[in-house]
């Protein structure tokens, strides 16, 4: 855990508030939980100081709301004043689960719904807030981060009509590609990964696991998501892989060219456990594709990690692949909505990344360097070093 007492010698930006949309209702009363723990429990803070007034709270959120019309319009309405206030909005573009009604019909929302909802929000605290800073896990658009031919740069476009809207600060986690921040040039914006929340998850879920060059390999599926594996094997300290994915580029299907042949690149992973990572899961035929032909290759057993498990097209063929021995187990995080359906799959674990973005929040709020927020690769490996050993127990390791 990040030295919050670094904290206490600076004072915030203004008196701290969350708006939680709707679609990430679940993680932000997480996240603001650990927030009221935080600064109850681990900051000493003067308390007749004016600029630490409201500082420890019960709760940090603010009510608003998103009253629809029946032709389907909307607005945003707040419930009580952010005025001078420094506010953080949770959003999850991702949440396909809420519906609302137009014309009678009940529809459900998609990510534009939501992202014209955060727009709302913005315009009714604009000029009111001290500062703006949005949270969305999953980059909307982030899937268009390049223009080709007379296609829209969807990404781009979003933020430039955020930045012009006021806000400040711009937070994702682990985007398609790292390279979209090339659009908003000269703005606040931070992307994050969840490696280290992974490898927790791994350490505390997967008995058996040794973590050294000699027993465990991460794989990347493809050649886009090679600098995430290579990142994620220096926190692990082992060896990486990849998988080339050869394409039809005279078809398009689902708005992607169709692979052809999936072929590996990488040494011998005979008997090693192999933990396959990627920014997201879409359908995921290709993933189960991949983790069938690294068992083929004699892996021992195939762990897929994967930030936002979307299962566009339902987890029936992970079901399949599981009962048929093509993978081990299957973790993502909790950043979007989880169908609460799939969360009770026996090879299904989630990695609980509430702490690490209360944590980034607390130290935004104060413009504190977020690199004190990053736990250094050192620290990763010294705690490895302990769970190889066996010198302390899996729930000890991480403070």
């Amino acid at each position: 855990m990040p030295d919050f007492h670094k904290l206490d010698s600076s004072m915030p930006v203004a008196p701290l508030a969350l708006i939680v949309m709707e679609s990430a209702k679940e993680l932000g009363e997480l996240v603001n939980s650990h927030l009221v723990s935080f600064r109850h429990d681990l900051h000493d803070t003067p308390g007749n100081d004016p600029a630490f007034q409201g500082y420890v709270r019960d709760d940090y959120r603010v009510k608003y709301s998103n009253p629809r019309f029946g032709s389907g319009e909307s607005k945003a309405q707040m419930k009580e004043s952010v005025r001078g206030r420094d506010v953080f909005i949770l959003t999850d573009v991702m949440n396909h689960s809420m519906t609302y009604k137009m014309f009678g019909y009940d529809n459900y929302y998609s990510p534009d719904d939501h992202y014209q909802d955060l727009k709302r929000v913005i315009a009714a605290i604009n000029g009111k807030a001290r500062r703006i800073n949005i949270i969305m896990p999953f980059l909307y658009e982030g899937r268009q981060h390049n223009k080709n031919n007379r296609e829209s740069l969807d990404a781009a476009v979003m933020f430039a009509e955020l930045y012009k809207m006021g806000i400040s600060n711009f937070i994702t986690f682990d985007a398609h590609d790292p390279r979209i921040s090339n659009a908003a040039p000269i703005s606040g914006f931070d992307n994050f990964m969840a490696s280290p929340q992974f490898m927790k998850a791994l350490i505390s879920e997967i008995d058996d696991l040794t973590v050294d060059k000699e027993h465990l390999t991460v794989i990347s599926p493809d050649e886009g998501a090679l600098d995430r594996a290579v990142y994620f094997s220096n926190v692990l300290n082992v060896d990486t892989g990849m998988f080339y994915k050869r394409r039809d580029y005279s078809k398009v299907v689902n708005g992607s060219n169709p692979i052809v042949a999936h072929e590996y690149l990488g040494s011998s992973i005979d008997g090693k456990d192999v933990i396959i990572i990627d920014d997201m899961i879409s359908s995921g035929s290709s993933m189960i594709d991949t983790s069938r032909q690294l068992k083929k290759k004699g892996a021992k057993r195939v762990f897929i990690c994967t930030t936002f498990g979307l299962f566009t097209n339902g987890i029936e063929v992970f079901d399949e692949g599981y009962e048929k021995g093509d993978f081990d187990a299957l973790i993502t995080t909790n950043l979007i909505y989880q169908n609460p359906e799939f969360v009770k799959r026996e090879y299904y674990h989630v990695a609980d990344m509430s702490k690490f973005m209360a944590t980034i929040i607390d130290f935004m709020n104060h413009d504190n360097s977020l690199s004190n927020v990053i736990t250094p690769t050192e620290k990763l490996h010294s705690i490895l070093e302990k769970y190889n050993s066996r010198t302390a127990k899996t729930e000890d390791l991480f403070d």
